[in-house]
């Protein structure tokens, strides 16, 4: 009786599918990512140990080089909520008269971060994006009550953030100084926030320390 033979496979696999659904999966996180935009002013803070994770997302941050210049960012998470930096920017083009076009205040949009006197903010949101790294911006007014401009920033955004939980957030160049801290503050103040959080650099914890242990598990 003749043997019968087995059909030898072949243990070739044509990889051209996968290459075509890595590619697809690239090209969708590049299309969907937000990158972040440059820093209006450079902040290195302090150190610090804590064990909670600041959230960064629904927050109006105010931020304070060692120079004294301070800076307004909003942060949000979902594209849905680039409503919230519009209402802002649109509201204020029209209380202190900015004289933005539709254009420029979209450019507040996608960037979020301002670091200029009201009289400025046309010409910054008017920079195109590849030029904007090398605008040095002086910072907004906060000197005293009657020139505080922050304070209109945040008053702006509380309202615009309506219904929802927002973190407010101070981010200090561990070289500033007081007099610039209080008069953000003072901004703070004027809106009735009086609670707040300070980002600074994560520092392990000392060996030896509860804490220590959790995070050395």
């Amino acid at each position: 009786m003749p043997s019968v033979k087995t059909r030898r496979l072949s243990t070739d696999f044509d990889m051209t599918p996968f290459v075509d659904v890595a590619f697809l999966i690239l090209s969708f996180f590049m299309l969907a990512t937000k990158f972040k935009p440059p820093d209006v002013v450079e902040i290195k803070t302090p150190n610090s140990v804590s064990s909670k994770e600041l959230a960064q997302k629904d927050a109006i941050m105010v931020g304070i080089d060692k120079g004294g210049r301070v800076c307004f960012t909003i942060q949000t998470e979902k594209k849905e909520d680039d409503a919230i930096k519009y209402s802002v920017i649109k509201n204020m083009n029209t209380t202190r008269n900015l004289g933005l076009t539709e254009d420029e205040m979209k450019n507040f949009v996608k960037n979020s971060s301002i670091g200029v006197p009201f009289t400025q903010v046309k010409s910054l949101l008017g920079t195109p994006d590849d030029q904007l790294q090398n605008v040095k911006q002086p910072g907004i007014p906060i000197k005293d009550s009657a020139n505080n401009e922050l304070y209109f920033w945040i008053r702006d955004a509380v309202s615009a953030f309506a219904g929802k939980k927002i973190n407010y957030l101070v981010k200090g160049d561990s070289e500033s100084k007081y007099p610039e801290f209080k008069n953000v503050l003072s901004a703070f103040k004027r809106n009735d926030i009086y609670k707040f959080q300070l980002i600074t650099a994560a520092e392990d914890a000392p060996p030896g320390t509860e804490l220590y242990k959790e995070r050395h598990k």
